[in-house]
Formats: structure tokens, C-alpha cells, sequence
């Protein structure tokens, strides 16, 4: 029997671990199974030899030894290898221990993507604690909120985000709570005037202080917390999802193996790394002896400028970054000299955009996961058959998420009520499930949420989707996104994948608006491409040509759309907008559907 109650992490005032025993209890093995079986068979032994815990930390060593002089990390004009990469990292972690971080002990980081950002991901678990990246776009109210919930007692900041974190620091102290340690990271762009008088350490020099022949701490146990991750907030308050040296490890060998890196390869650091630890692949790059292009920000021009200077072969984006790509200036493209790889998630990516990209020279690996399941757990498994159908079925194919990947051991789309699986015919909807070893151990500190998550023995995700009849998944929509008008279900993806198509669209989303009549109608809000001109009533008609009348948006509202620091469009902020307005019933008459 599947036992969630015993997915407990438990509690020091400042550490949190899984006790090794409750870990055995919540996997529930049988005779046949149980990992202490094997010692009643005779001339086995379980010793140093033939086992260690799994954990990504170990990717940075095998680099070092492997290719240590082989380039780790450019920022810039900044460049490390993976020897010296190593060695900082060891230091780092000394110096954590130094400032009393030990075992368990919570680290957090406002930080974007620069080296030490990179640099945290193997320190912090080197030195035993638990890392804890923190959405460096939020405001300091809610980096408050979650640096009281991580009970984090060191905090890394950026010198560009130190008065956000100063005006955290500010309201947690009003709490009477112990404050972190704050540690400032500069880099060369840091202005000569800039003050750090007032912040007690700096990243270089307390990295300085450290020593390199730093004993790793390792963890006891492959299910020890390796980070904490906190969901974006799209559709409720944030709630930190630990992972485990276990899931890291293999997630991060699952999403190189998915996106086809090879040795060597050259990846730009599009993704935050504080997005489900940057899908973990600060992790897989380091596993297959990669170069690590940091940036702090992100826009086209700065994408194909370090394409061309440092022939990258792989990147990631949320399907906003792709959008941007696709729509870019041409002053601000470069030709590619080789396919680019390009992994992209978060929401489903409308067929145009993706064609778009491969016009210009990109090769899609089209993803789908959660916080909750590492990033990474499904994807679009390109079948080479594939390639001989017609551009428009080979757009839909590349937009279905696909199957699971080689690290998890299940998904599937089941009615909630009932858990039975949907049929595989592509058109009754289910919500997604997961299971294995790449799905969460559970929400820190909060145990009832854990429990509804994991009920029934499955992950449940909160998608819908639907199960074609090869065994792919298609996602439909968030299981809150979905709008029920006159009794039907309408996908407000399919809807939103029309309105990318209109040539004066270059950003569209689509919720549901209260009506008195059918109950909810769709609602679009729509940005139009810059020049473009075009009315809600042409749109209207445009969707109406191209969809069931039913599921035409009968509301279209003109605006800039608000998304997450990760590229997610925030429906939330949106439904509200439309739960504003008056029923269109009551304001215009019922429409016909």
C-alpha cells in the first residue's frame, strides 16, 4: 500500500532530512523487492565497492578530473574551467560551513544567471545543506514570506536585487525571526560607486576564505533534500517542492539524454536556474563536460550574438522566449552555422511559433513537466516517419508533449473521480498523472498538500490533456483553465493556437468570463504585433472561421499580457480581469453560439 503519511520532513529549528526508515516505510516493498533481501542471498555484498548514493554533485568531480582544463563557465570576458570551477566550488562550501552552515541547513539565492549562480548548485549540497533559489524577479514582501517558510540561513544576493533584499530583511526582522546571513555577489558590471560597506560578507572574498581540500559533505541517503523549489505562483500561492540527490541526478541525465546533448556540448542559460533548478541542467551540463554560457538577461539580440560567438548548441525558453525569437528585428538576427537546439516547456508552445523557429534554423524538443516533476519529464519523441507528413501534420505532432522520459516510470491521463484511464482516441480529456522516481518527495513543511497531491498513489498535475492513440499526450489545458460554456468543454490552448495564427497577433491568452446565459464564454486578450491594425469584431470573425462558433472568443480585449518571470502567461491576473466585467448577457443579450 502507497503511504503518503510517511513523507514527512523532519525538523531541527534550522535542518530538515528524511529519516532513512520512514523512507523504507513510504516505498512499502514487498519480500520480493525489499533493497534487504538480497542479504539472505549468499556471496552478496552491499559495501563502498558496488554502491553510493546518487547525487549530482558527483558530475562536477568527474569534470574536474576528466576535462580539467576543458572550459566550464563564460560571463562576459569571464571564463573559468572545470578545474577551477571544481576548486571554487569546494571553497565555497568550506566557507558555508565557516559561516555554521551544516547538514540540512537552508540556503537561498536572489540571483540571475551568472556564475555564481552556477556555482551554488554543486557548493551548497557540497556542503551538506539544502539549496533554495528564489525567483529573483519577486518583491520584497514575498521574498519575505519565503524566506521565513525555507527558514533559509544564508542568503546570496545579487548587487542589482540588495535593496530588495534589504526590504525583506526589513519586514522579516519585524517578526522577531533570526535573519539570514546576507552574502553580496558583484561582478564587472558592478558600478565603482556601488556601496558594500553595509553587507557583511562579499561572494569573492568569503569564497577566498575557503579552503579547497573541503571534505564534501555527502548525503546519507539518496532521498536526502538536495534543493527547494517554489512553484511560480500562476495559480496560488507559492509552495516550496523539494527534490532529492536521487531525482536531481537522474533527472538531469534524463533532460540531456531528451534533448539529444551530446559530449561537449555549448548551452545558453536562457532558463532561470532558479526555475526548477534551471530544469537541472546545471547539473547535465556539467555530466557531459559542457561549456556554461551565463547571462543576466535575455532578449533576441543577445541570443544570436552569443549563438555566433560561441557556436552554442543547445538553450532552453518558455514558448514567450520563442515568440520573441520569432518576431525579433532582423538587425538583430545572425545567421545560424548549425542547428540549434532548443528545449522549450512551461506552457504549450502554439504550432506557429515552433515552425517559425525551424525556419530560421532552430530544432524544436518540445517539453512539458512541473516544479513538481524536476521540469523535464515529458517530451515530444520525434518519430523519423513523421518527416514525410505535410507541414501542417508535422506542426501538430511536434506541438503534443509526447511520452515520458527513460528516468520516469509512468504518466498517464485518468478521470480524477474514477482514476480510470481515458481512452486513447485523442479526444476525451483526462488529467495528467505521474509517478516515479523524478516526481517530488513532497511540499516542504506542509504535509496535507502533499498528501492530496500524491492521492491515490499518482502525482496529479492539475493538466488536462488528451491520449492519442500511439500513446502520446496532448495537454489541453490547466484543469482551472478550462472553460465550460452551455454545457461544452472548450480548450482555451486550442482557442489561443487560432488567435497566434492572425497576422497581426503577437501575443494572445484566453480565459473564461462569467455569463449569465451559457454559464462562461471565452475572453481574449490580445497584443497586436507593432503597426498592426486590426479590431475585436475581425478577430471575433477570424476565430469563428476557424473554430466550432461555439468556441470563439466572444470578448476580445486589446493589452499586454502579464507573465511570470519565467515566461508563463499569469491566467490568474487575467480571470480576475474578466470575472470584473459585467455577464456579457446582461450587457449585450445573449449571443448565439
Amino acid at each position: 500500500m502507497f503511504c503518503v503519511r510517511s513523507l514527512r520532513l523532519f525538523r531541527s529549528p534550522h535542518r530538515v532530512f528524511l529519516s532513512h526508515c520512514h523512507w523504507r516505510k513510504f516505498c512499502s516493498f514487498s519480500q520480493d523487492n525489499d533493497p534487504g533481501s538480497w542479504e539472505s542471498m549468499e556471496g552478496l555484498s552491499r559495501c563502498p565497492a558496488n554502491f553510493a548514493p546518487l547525487s549530482p554533485i558527483t558530475f562536477l568531480e568527474r569534470a574536474a578530473k576528466v576535462c580539467r582544463d576543458r572550459t566550464s563557465v563564460v560571463y562576459g570576458s569571464l571564463e573559468y574551467n572545470w578545474g577551477e570551477t571544481h576548486q571554487r566550488c569546494l571553497k565555497l562550501a568550506s566557507a558555508l560551513t565557516h559561516l555554521g552552515i551544516s547538514r540540512g541547513d537552508v540556503v537561498a539565492t536572489l540571483l540571475p544567471n551568472v556564475p555564481a549562480m552556477y556555482e551554488v548548485h554543486f557548493a551548497v549540497p557540497m556542503a551538506g545543506a539544502i539549496l533554495c533559489t528564489l525567483n529573483s524577479r519577486l518583491d520584497a514582501a514575498m521574498v519575505s514570506v519565503l524566506l521565513e517558510h525555507s527558514q533559509a540561513k544564508v542568503l546570496f544576493v545579487d548587487y542589482q536585487l540588495l535593496e530588495v533584499a534589504r526590504g525583506a530583511l526589513n519586514l522579516l526582522g519585524k517578526k522577531a525571526r533570526e535573519l539570514p546571513t546576507l552574502v553580496l555577489v558583484t561582478d564587472s558590471d558592478c558600478p565603482s560607486t556601488f556601496d558594500i560597506t553595509s553587507v557583511s560578507y562579499e561572494y569573492e572574498r568569503l569564497l577566498a576564505d575557503g579552503h579547497s581540500s573541503f571534505d564534501i559533505v555527502r548525503p546519507h541517503s539518496e532521498w536526502d533534500p538536495v534543493s527547494i523549489n517554489y512553484t511560480s505562483g500562476t495559480t496560488s500561492r507559492p509552495k516550496g517542492v523539494v527534490y532529492s540527490h536521487r531525482g536531481a541526478y537522474l533527472n538531469s541525465l534524463a533532460t540531456v539524454l531528451l534533448s539529444r546533448m551530446d559530449l561537449f556540448p555549448v548551452y545558453l542559460w536562457n532558463v532561470p536556474m532558479f526555475h526548477c533548478n534551471g530544469w537541472c541542467l546545471p547539473w547535465g551540463v556539467a555530466s557531459q563536460l559542457g561549456i556554461n554560457i551565463c547571462v543576466r538577461k535575455v532578449s533576441p539580440k543577445s541570443i544570436f550574438d552569443n549563438i555566433a560567438q560561441h557556436k552554442v548548441t543547445h538553450m532552453g525558453g518558455a514558448p514567450t522566449v520563442l515568440n520573441m525569437i520569432v518576431n525579433s528585428a532582423l538587425a538583430d538576427r545572425k545567421p545560424l552555422n548549425q542547428k540549434v537546439v532548443v528545449m522549450t516547456g512551461g506552457s504549450p508552445p502554439p504550432p506557429q511559433v515552433l515552425d517559425k523557429m525551424e525556419e530560421i534554423g532552430f530544432s524544436i524538443c518540445h517539453l512539458y513537466g512541473l516544479t513538481e516533476t524536476y521540469g523535464p519529464g515529458i517530451f515530444c519523441a520525434w518519430r523519423p516517419e513523421w518527416d514525410l507528413l505535410p507541414q501542417e501534420d508535422r506542426s501538430k505532432m511536434k506541438a503534443r508533449q509526447g511520452v515520458p522520459h527513460v528516468a520516469l516510470e509512468e504518466i498517464d491521463v485518468k478521470d480524477p473521480a474514477s482514476m480510470e484511464s481515458v481512452p486513447s482516441d485523442g479526444k476525451t480529456m483526462g488529467e495528467v498523472m505521474f509517478r516515479g522516481n523524478t516526481v517530488m518527495s513532497g511540499y516542504f513543511r506542509d504535509l496535507k498538500a502533499t498528501e492530496e497531491a500524491f492521492r491515490d498513489g499518482w502525482f496529479r498535475s492539475g493538466d488536462l490533456a488528451v491520449k492519442h492513440s500511439d500513446g502520446y499526450i496532448e495537454v489541453k489545458d490547466r484543469l482551472k483553465d478550462i472553460i465550460i460554456s452551455g454545457g461544452e468543454n472548450i480548450s482555451s490552448v486550442e482557442v489561443e493556437t487560432v488567435l497566434y495564427s492572425h497576422p497581426a497577433i503577437l501575443e494572445a491568452a484566453v480565459v473564461a468570463r462569467p455569463d449569465d446565459h451559457w454559464g462562461q464564454t471565452p475572453c481574449a486578450f490580445v497584443k497586436l504585433k507593432e503597426g498592426s491594425d486590426v479590431n475585436a469584431q475581425a478577430i471575433i470573425n477570424f476565430c469563428r472561421d476557424h473554430l466550432p462558433h461555439y468556441m470563439a472568443p466572444k470578448t476580445v480585449l486589446f493589452e499586454d499580457i502579464p507573465k511570470t518571470s519565467t515566461g508563463k502567461i499569469q491566467k490568474y491576473v487575467l480571470r480576475k480581469k474578466a470575472e470584473a466585467l459585467a455577464s456579457l448577457s446582461r450587457s449585450q443579450g445573449c449571443d448565439k453560439l
